[in-house]
């Protein structure tokens, strides 16, 4: 068993955003095209807290066939979000990723998994803003909910969207909002960066807007947000079902997102069908449709598919490997046992 640690993760991670993003363009073609296994996210809640849960995302991630495309790997990230972390000095997420030999099944890496999920989930917020971009440049994005989702956002959005150049910040908490401010200048010196006192004003600042938020249910009116605006929905719960029903919605798995009392989910149980739901980003990569509208909404809403952190563990796998990175238990299963 080969064992990463966050700060392991972490240094293969930076400076690796494009492989990144790469790796989960390549899942979600793999997913449209039907190479992949993915049962339904189990989700563990706790009476005495209703707003922590844990997460078992299992999957399996193939390939096309063709040489050099890569193997097939199988395995489960398992995350728990407890908010309440965030006042005690704590990370709201942490995460484990296990990936198992496709040859035997047997658990051969162990990657603490935040990173991987927070990256990978910038990555697709980043892969979907370009893929749906308007005609002309995006110049400025607001950011929703200032923490590390939308921090890694950010970071992503920049890397593919060269003219990218200010981003408006709202939080409910105003000081956590200035911290991020802070953060933001430190990592990307060369971007403008303010806040907004009403998240009106912050809605209304720029055509792509990131939520990603702690949301439980829906609390967001985009009314003030401008003509043809892209919502990277990152949190799920954010909006009404009245908002899903008059947008153009893009997916990433129309099955998996319509669960749990998501937004998407909210939005099938009022109207009894899932015809509002436009594409799914695997198949506007595959196909080159474009559904972004100049004068709607246009949200985005990835439920956040376990092939997605698989194909990102692999590739920190592989350049781990490289790198001589990771500590080896070769003791960690049990050893064969022998017929008398």
């Amino acid at each position: 068993m080969l064992i990463l640690t966050a700060g392991e993760v972490r240094r293969v991670l930076d400076g690796a955003r494009h492989e990144v993003v790469a790796a989960v363009s390549r899942a979600y073609r793999l997913h449209a095209s039907g190479r992949t296994e993915l049962p339904h996210s189990l989700f563990l809640r706790f009476p005495e807290e209703a707003r922590n849960r844990i997460i078992a995302l299992p999957g399996y991630l193939g390939n096309t066939g063709d040489p050099g495309d890569g193997e097939p790997v199988a395995g489960i990230k398992w995350i728990s979000s407890f908010p309440g972390n965030l006042a005690a000095g704590l990370e709201r997420a942490s995460a484990a990723i296990i990936l198992n030999s496709m040859r035997t099944g047997h658990p051969e890496v162990l990657l603490e998994g935040s990173a991987i999920s927070a990256r990978r989930t910038a990555a697709s917020a980043a892969l979907a803003a370009a893929t749906l971009a308007p005609p002309e440049p995006q110049t400025g994005v607001t950011l929703i909910g200032c923490g590390v989702i939308n921090l890694e956002v950010l970071t992503y959005l920049r890397a593919l969207l060269p003219d990218l150049a200010e981003v408006t910040l709202f939080d409910l908490d105003p000081a956590r909002a200035q911290a991020f401010a802070e953060r933001c200048a430190a990592r990307l010196p060369d971007l403008r960066t303010s806040t907004a006192g009403r998240i009106d004003d912050a809605l209304a600042a720029h055509r792509l807007v990131s939520i990603a938020t702690t949301a439980s249910a829906p609390h967001l009116d985009p009314a003030p947000c401008r003509p043809g605006t892209l919502l990277l929905h990152l949190s799920l719960r954010d909006l009404t079902p009245e908002t899903i029903l008059s947008s153009v919605n893009i997916v990433d798995d129309v099955d998996h997102v319509c669960r749990e009392a998501t937004s998407l989910h909210l939005a099938e149980q009022r109207v009894g069908h899932r015809d509002f739901v436009a594409d799914s980003i695997g198949a506007v990569l595959t196909g080159g449709r474009r559904h972004r509208d100049p004068e709607a909404l246009t949200v985005f809403s990835p439920f956040g598919l376990g092939v997605l952190d698989l194909a990102v563990a692999d590739l920190v796998r592989r350049r781990a490997q490289e790198q001589g990175l990771g500590t080896d238990v070769p003791d960690f299963l049990a050893p064969v046992a022998r017929e008398p």
